[in-house]
């Protein structure tokens, strides 16, 4: 049940009937529809079972109200809490397309099998998508492309590089 993965958090209770306003932290937002049973997960690591009964958007944010959470009050209780599903959940990719949690984490290596470090985070730029690589002595930023990152096993939780001269010098 570890792994979850959450699509939205929770900012603060919204008027007097127990609704929560919500941040989407998923790039499918409809996936909200007909999405009932949630795991609520704060960061002491305490969690919730949650049944949504209602969703909706309010000037670009989302709107909550779960089963048994009828007040101000009670949904309060709800502040700062991540709304998860289970991996098993999640839309369905194309090939080739990942989700950011399955990048962070992976292992860096050339195609010639020099470990350059491991995936701190995924960057969003105007342009290409970028990998914060730690490495053992400094950290790399690498473009996210196919030309670059020539494979990527999500399994192994490797991504090998091919990268272009002066990428990676110090």
């Amino acid at each position: 049940m570890d792994d979850l993965v959450a699509i939205a958090k929770v900012v603060r209770p919204r008027g007097l009937k127990g609704e929560v306003f919500a941040d989407v932290l998923t790039d499918f937002p409809e996936r909200f529809e007909g999405l009932e049973n949630v795991i609520a997960v704060w960061p002491d690591a305490k969690r919730l079972q949650l049944k949504i009964e209602e969703h909706w958007f309010q000037n670009g944010r989302l709107v909550l109200k779960f089963a048994g959470y009828d007040s101000v009050e009670a949904a309060e209780v709800l502040r700062d809490g991540e709304i998860c599903i289970s991996e098993e959940q999640v839309v369905e990719l194309e090939e080739g397309e990942f989700f950011d949690w399955q990048i962070v984490g992976c292992r860096v290596e050339t195609i010639g099998g020099e470990t350059i470090g491991v995936v701190r985070e995924l960057q969003r730029t105007s342009g290409t998508e970028n990998l914060l690589v730690d490495g053992k002595d400094k950290d790399f930023l690498v473009p996210f492309a196919e030309s670059i990152c020539v494979e990527v096993d999500i399994e192994k939780k490797l991504i090998r590089i091919d990268p272009p001269e002066g990428l990676l010098e110090f």
